[in-house]
């Protein structure tokens, strides 16, 4: 991927996009291509073709998708479902028919077996049964991994799936009701010390464990891939290590400066009880993290004040 290469990210807009154009512009590549939803409907097949066959990128990037939390999961499973695959199914096989050097396709960590062994290795994939609260989304993504892969042997393509843990960042998605833990509970106390609050009240126990990931990092680490990368085996993107949800409480309360208490609402569910990857095909690949939590959440909250406020 020579930085004079063609290369279409497509969900530009979102948490892992636009960390994807960051990265990539810091690097120094200068063919950057983007559409926002107005400019390409990738729902759209017909849409979505004809763009590819026009525009010719060498390279793709799919972040576009339907994402939420614990809540948006359970109550909207079909449209979770429905557009994950349909994206994703544009996308690949536009790419595979317009004849794109490489794709990098985005999956989640959420596709791993609800009770498997800890750390999650790649090969535990399709070992058990899924987290229930998002039965819709998992199924999406292991559909386009398995995508990537019999396009790989029936074309030769080379579409590689990359497996992020949790993600945190700059644009991240922090409404109250549809936005996954960490960007919630900055919001929650945010709006508490700004209220001036007694008590946060947090969902669920606080006794799940969590690896959590800056974007910026999983970007850096979606372009080392990108070059280094080929084969249908997926890899995991994360840090290795992880905290519970009361930690990461803790942590974000101490960020913020909220003085008051902090309540668990039990009658809302914890979901999978730990969700920590093995990195060690990264780490031998070459790539590591390199934001720690502290910091991260550090500067992530300074970008919600500045954002959202």
């Amino acid at each position: 991927m020579k930085k004079s290469s063609k290369i279409f990210v497509a969900g530009h807009r979102g948490l892992v996009g636009s960390a994807l154009v960051r990265r990539l512009k810091a690097l120094g590549y200068t063919n950057i291509v983007t559409r926002t939803h107005q400019e390409l409907d990738l729902l759209d097949s017909k849409k979505v073709l004809a763009f590819f066959k026009r525009e010719k990128p060498e390279y793709v990037f799919l972040a576009a998708a339907k994402v939420g939390g614990i809540m948006a999961n359970k109550t909207r499973p079909a449209e979770f479902i429905r557009e994950n695959l349909v994206v994703e199914t544009n996308v690949i096989d536009s790419a595979y028919r317009a004849g794109v050097k490489k794709l990098l396709f985005l999956g989640s960590s959420c596709i791993y077996p609800k009770f498997a062994p800890q750390p999650i290795k790649e090969e535990h994939l399709m070992t058990g049964s899924l987290e229930e609260t998002n039965h819709a989304y998992a199924i999406a993504k292991i559909a386009g991994i398995f995508m990537c892969r019999a396009y790989n042997e029936q074309y030769g393509t080379d579409f590689i799936s990359v497996m992020p843990t949790n993600l945190y960042g700059p644009n991240d998605n922090f409404d109250p009701m549809n936005s996954h833990v960490l960007p919630a509970l900055i919001r929650r106390f945010h709006e508490a010390k700004r209220d001036g609050n007694k008590e946060v009240v947090i969902w669920g126990t606080g006794s799940p464990k969590r690896e959590f990931l800056h974007v910026d990092d999983l970007a850096d680490a979606c372009v080392f891939l990108m070059k280094k990368y080929s084969g249908s085996g997926i890899v995991n993107i994360g840090t290795g290590t992880d905290l519970s949800i009361k930690s990461l409480a803790e942590k974000i309360r101490k960020v913020v400066g909220y003085k008051g208490k902090i309540a668990w609402d039990r009658t809302k569910p914890d979901g999978t009880p730990r969700k920590l990857l093995s990195v060690k095909k990264l780490h031998k690949l070459g790539w590591k993290h390199k934001i720690g939590l502290d910091n991260g959440l550090k500067k992530t909250y300074a970008w919600y004040t500045e954002n959202y406020d």
